[in-house]
Order: C-alpha cells, then structure tokens, then sequence
C-alpha cells in the first residue's frame, strides 16, 4: 500500500462513456464500505446521488481517491458550503476494507486537510459510524463528547482514528431503525394517546414535497430554527435525518421561503420526497411544529426521519407524538413498499427518543461527529 497515490478526481460531464468509470469506481468503494459497516447498502450513495451533490449549488464537493496499482481503493468526500459557514469544511472518508491498516486513511485525510486549508477552511469535520454491535463491550477508556452526554470507546478502532488525528469528539448520535409497516392498531393507539392529552387544540395539515403557500411563511419560521445537520447535512449525505430539539440548532439566518422553494426544486430534480406532518395551534392560527419524512429517488423501500421541531410553549401535550404518527401513516398510505425508517437522535434528547420507541425504532449504533479548528491549532 505504500505504493498508493492520492489525487482530486474529476468530476465527469455525464454518468455515461469512459469519462465517468473512475467516478463509478469511487462510487462503489464507499458502497462496500457502508455494507462493511452496516450490512447494507441502505446508507450509501448511488452514484445519480453522488452526482447530484457534485453539482449542489448550495456547496462545493471535490472529491479526491487514493489508487493502489492504477485501481481507486479509498477516496476522501469534501463538502465546502458556500452560503454560511463558509469557514467549514466536512470531510467523509472511506477506505476499502481490504486496504485498511496501511495508514491510507490518514494520508487521505492529511491530503483533505491540506487542501481545506489552501481554501481558507478553518473548520473540519469529520464523522465515524459504530454499527450497535461494535459498541456493546466498549465501556472502557470512554471519549466524552463536547456537546451533549454522548461517548464513544477508545477501544473502537474509528473512534481511535479520529482522536489521534487531533479531532476532539464535538457530539454523538444515537442511530436508530423502525420496522414498517408498524403492526396492526398501533398507529391509533398512539394518536388516541395524544389527542387524550391535547382536547381539541390543535389541527394536523400534511403535504408532499411542496409546502402550501398558506404555510409557507410558518414553515419557514420554525426551519429556521434548525441546522444544517439535518437529512441533507451540508456534506454529510442525502442519507442523514434527525430528530432534534429547537434549542439544540443553530439558526439558519438566511432562511426564507424563496430558499424553502429552491430547496424543493432541487430535491425533485433527484427524484426524492419528502413527507411532512405540521400541527397548527387552533388558538392563534400558526404553525408550531412539523416532522419530516425522506423517501430517496432510487428507492422507497427505506425512509429516512428529518427534523421534528415543536416549539417550547407546546412541549408535553405529545404534539411532537401526534404529528410523528400522522406522518408514519401518511408514509405507510404513499409508499406502502417501505419496509424500513431511520433517524438519528442526541441521547440526551429523551422526550424524542421516547416517542420513536413508542413507535418502534431501536438502536442500530451511534455516528461521532469530530471537528479540529485550525485556529486553535495556531
């Protein structure tokens, strides 16, 4: 492996001809990454995806592969936005399985690096996956995050990885899994539960892909209270979904409805739905909380969870529960084929964890996300 060499790839014009064969290739290395990982494929790029991040106007993508003997066998994902934090940089390695343990993927992420810094990036970001099995015995010598009361084992070789390239652990997700379509009764049980809870204050409204015009504007009003690290995390894939808690994101400033319908555009440029669930407070008329749903372009046998956001005058009268049943329902109505949803979660974030195990989801492991400043490094 010392043999191997590190170069930007070059994105091609098309997904047809010889042009695009080395961009394919990169493209089933993290393929069989992801099923190294996890066991399957659910989590990885198909390469119209890849493509379509390529050309997202929202960042700049640049890919760059390691090859060993003329062949791509690690390739390195730098996700650089363009609008807001233009001081980050995310960076997503992956190394073939039978390459590994030859110091290949620190010398992609040296390479990364090096490259971050010569486009004034200042911030990195880095995130590793524990599939669950891999973290039952690792309780010793345990890397607390920075944010939130999530940890990662030492003992675990990416964890390892990450922490001796100087990236301190910033925070923990717990990823989780929900088998569908859920059994038979137990979606009205649940609503029965929450409308217990509730009389009759509040009203559900659902849409696909496009909010309404009349909610427009709330929408927009509760999104920008979420980060960028939701199903589309600026760099981190079309794959990511997470339930989160308002005060837990960062705003998005810049946020408006004009944005909202560029971002629906692109979404239906590669194919993909969103499902989303809001509840309107009967008494004022606005919208004070909403959940999402992503079925991807190339399939709709597995979803992924987006943002739930309820605001804190409506927290504990099960809104957040109610509108996640609606849109489970909505979901198992559209897509009848769908056998699975995902999500990921803060651990300390209980009352949403509580919900998705009322719904069935259990854990299928955890992601780190890392982050080296080069500010702090002088």
């Amino acid at each position: 492996m010392s043999a191997a060499t590190i170069e930007q790839l070059r994105i091609p014009e098309t997904l047809d001809g010889d042009a695009a064969q080395d961009f394919l290739q990169a493209v089933e290395v993290s393929r069989q990454v992801r099923v190294h990982t996890w066991g399957n494929d659910v989590l990885a790029y198909t390469a119209q995806e890849l493509f379509a991040q390529c050309h997202d106007p929202y960042e700049w993508y640049v890919v760059l592969v390691a090859r060993n003997a003329g062949t791509i066998v690690g390739r390195a994902g730098i996700a650089m936005p363009l609008d807001d934090n233009t001081e980050l940089a995310h960076v997503t390695l992956d190394v073939l399985p039978s390459a590994a343990g030859a110091g290949l993927g620190r010398k992609l992420l040296e390479a990364a690096e090096l490259f971050v810094r010569g486009e004034n990036r200042k911030i990195v970001m880095v995130e590793t996956n524990h599939p669950v099995a891999a973290l039952v015995d690792g309780v010793s010598d345990p890397i607390t995050a920075t944010h939130g009361s999530g940890s990662l084992p030492l003992s675990s070789r990416e964890a390892r990885f990450a922490y001796s390239a100087g990236y301190d652990l910033e925070l923990v997700e717990q990823f989780s899994a929900c088998a569908l379509p859920l059994p038979a009764g137990v979606a009205a049980q649940l609503a029965d539960k929450a409308a217990a809870r509730q009389e009759p204050a509040y009203a559900v409204h659902q849409w696909m892909d496009s909010c309404p015009e009349k909610w427009a504007q709330d929408f927009v009003r509760l999104e920008q209270d979420v980060s960028g690290n939701d199903d589309a995390a600026r760099g981190q894939g079309l794959h990511r979904g997470q339930d989160q808690e308002p005060e837990q994101a960062q705003e998005l400033d810049q946020w408006d409805v004009n944005s909202l319908r560029e971002a629906e555009e692109l979404s239906a440029r590669t194919g993909r739905h969103t499902l989303v669930s809001a509840a309107e407070c009967l008494a004022t008329g606005a919208l004070v909380g909403f959940t999402s749903i992503s079925i991807l372009g190339h399939r709709n046998d597995v979803a992924f969870q987006d943002d739930t956001i309820v605001e804190k005058a409506h927290k504990g009268k099960d809104v957040g529960l109610q509108i996640k049943v609606a849109n489970m329902e909505m979901l198992m109505r559209e897509f009848p084929q769908t056998r699975a949803i995902y999500t990921w979660n803060a651990p300390e974030n209980s009352a949403m964890l509580s919900v998705n195990a009322q719904l069935g989801f259990v854990s299928a492991g955890a992601t780190g996300q890392w982050r080296k400043d080069f500010n702090a490094l002088g």
